[in-house]
């Protein structure tokens, strides 16, 4: 009776979804997220998603669950990926992520963070 089961076993097992593996993003590219990351938790800035302003520690958290959504799905290979895809606008609405900081003039979160991309790999 028990070898009757193992063939159903097998077959029951070879059926059921493999996990999927995803390649993480290249050391450099991880590295300069989480500087932006970081950059975006310590800038003191407002950012404004769907409707709303949200503190730097709330957008970073936000930027780090879509990143790591992102990630899981093999789709960032850049850092450029990570701006265009996590950082740039709702993946529910569609309308642009903007930044204001310190008095200044509000501007897209993808030029900010492009821009400070730019001056770290400039300092790196």
């Amino acid at each position: 009776m028990h070898s009757r089961l193992t063939p159903v076993l097998v077959l029951t097992l070879g059926l059921l979804p493999a996990p999927v593996a995803y390649a993480e993003p290249p050391i450099a590219v991880q590295i300069e997220v989480s500087f932006l990351l970081g950059y975006v938790e310590g800038s003191g800035c407002v950012f404004f998603r769907n409707g709303n302003w949200h503190d730097s520690r709330t957008a970073q958290a936000h930027l780090r669950d879509k990143y790591d959504y992102l990630v899981a799905r093999n789709l960032i290979g850049t850092t450029e990926d990570f701006i265009e895809r996590a950082a740039t606008k709702s993946s529910l609405s569609g309308r642009a992520y903007a930044v204001r900081c310190d008095g200044r003039a509000e501007m897209t979160s993808s030029q900010w963070l492009r821009d400070e991309l730019a001056r770290y790999r400039t300092f790196k």
